[in-house]
């Protein structure tokens, strides 16, 4: 199923978009252009690239690259790994379209882009959101609007960004998952942090077993603070749009097969308004 992209962006990465502009498809050189200082994805991988040199010198760059101006060159837009295999094949020229953005909207396109190739690991992924929300002052609910995620996706993914850089390294390496990675972000520790990522590892351990071994790491008062501050973002998200409807503070306390809801009010009129809102369309 194809992500849902912001106004516009859609239409700019549509392969049919593109094949209908192709009289503004122009031939640059290779040398002219430069990749994306913004580029949410680091790291390509050599034999794939390798892969599409190959492709590209059998069969030529099948779609042009979207490349924006910049000084006397340009920017890459969208297309990075089209170049990079271009330019590994030796050629001199790679078809292009030239397109006028913002840099937000060069971001944007060029995450859209990478998300929807399932090109990032989840590092660049969480980067590339927190750098959205800070350069351009998106909100996490904007940022989901726009790439087509929930809030709460958006959410769990930033909160990698808090491990130690040995965690952090072995969910881009693929020996920890993010799942696996997101239970050891209630240890303060970083030290500690890559010891138990090591253990975990080690010992094969799922993600049920990995919550119970970090539960003995942490005293009691500990967890429940740690607790608190690390809800799950789906049950902050309930939370958020509970506070919302009724106006007031909500805790949702929620485990795997049960959970409490706590509303506060302040006075008995406020107590009047909840029971109001409550039983609007209750039958009696």
């Amino acid at each position: 199923m194809k992500k849902a992209l912001g106004k516009g962006l859609g239409a700019i990465l549509d392969s049919e978009n593109i094949l209908s502009e192709a009289s503004s498809v122009t031939q640059l050189r290779i040398s002219d252009i430069e990749p994306n200082r913004d580029q949410p994805r680091k790291k390509f991988d050599p034999e794939k690239l390798q892969s599409l040199a190959e492709s590209v010198l059998q069969h030529g760059v099948v779609q042009p690259i979207i490349v924006k101006k910049k000084g006397k060159g340009y920017s890459i837009i969208a297309g990075e790994r089209r170049w990079r295999a271009a330019k590994l094949a030796g050629l001199k020229t790679i078809p292009a379209i030239i397109k006028e953005m913002s840099s937000q909207e060069v971001m944007e396109i060029a995450l859209i882009e990478n998300l929807q190739r399932e090109d990032l690991n989840p590092i660049e992924e969480a980067e590339a959101y927190q750098k959205l929300m800070e350069e351009h002052g998106l909100t996490q609910e904007l940022l989901s609007k726009l790439v087509g995620k929930s809030r709460a996706a958006i959410a769990n993914s930033v909160r990698l960004l808090t491990l130690s850089d040995k965690v952090k390294e072995m969910i881009v390496e693929e020996i920890l998952t993010p799942g696996h990675a997101r239970t050891l972000i209630t240890i303060d520790d970083k030290d500690k942090q890559a010891k138990l990522a090591e253990a975990i590892v080690e010992r094969g351990l799922n993600v049920r077993d990995t919550e119970k071994l970090i539960s003995e790491q942490i005293s009691p008062s500990q967890m429940k603070r740690k607790k608190r501050q690390n809800k799950d973002a789906n049950i902050l998200d309930v939370e958020e749009k509970l506070k919302s409807i009724l106006g007031t503070k909500v805790d949702l306390q929620h485990s795997a097969k049960k959970g409490k809801i706590i509303i506060e009010y302040y006075s008995n009129d406020e107590f009047e308004r909840l029971v109001g809102i409550l039983t609007k369309n209750a039958k009696f």
